[in-house]
């Protein structure tokens, strides 16, 4: 099997060719396409396990990936802290230029299928040259 890894320059080129053609709208536009219409698997374990099927899906990613991050998840938060995004630190180590809304396809794609299910949805993007950043889900009451 193909590590979703082996694919991210090519995702960067892609979102950097979006992006230039069609500005960061397009972009987005792009990005909540495939969240729509592709994130079936997250969809299904966030409807019926909640946070505990968030952790079951980014427990398995992140692992995949390599992710230096930290997962924390209770009946009320489910939280990612990202010490460096694998798919920053791939790009960054190719010479590429990383597409400059790059680390923003994980809020347009993630938050529309997390926040139909009763959930607020946070990214903080605190570094995005390094990759760091904090994504924080919570129940809503």
């Amino acid at each position: 099997m193909i590590s979703c890894t082996e694919f991210i320059l090519a995702y960067n080129e892609l979102f950097k060719y979006i992006e230039e053609r069609g500005g960061r709208e397009g972009l987005e536009d792009f990005w909540t396409r495939i969240s729509d219409e592709f994130l079936f698997n997250l969809d299904e374990l966030v409807r019926t396990k909640g946070i505990k099927g968030m952790e079951e899906y980014w427990g398995h990613t992140l692992t995949e990936e390599v992710a230096n991050a930290r997962i924390y998840a209770d009946d009320k938060e489910f939280r990612i802290e990202m010490d460096e995004c694998p798919s920053v630190k791939r790009i960054n180590e190719s010479g590429i230029k990383k597409c400059s809304s790059y680390c923003y396809h994980c809020d347009t794609l993630y938050k529309r299928v997390i926040e139909k299910y009763g959930f607020i949805y946070n990214l903080d993007i605190i570094d995005a040259d390094k990759g760091v950043c904090c994504v924080k889900v919570r129940k809503i009451d």
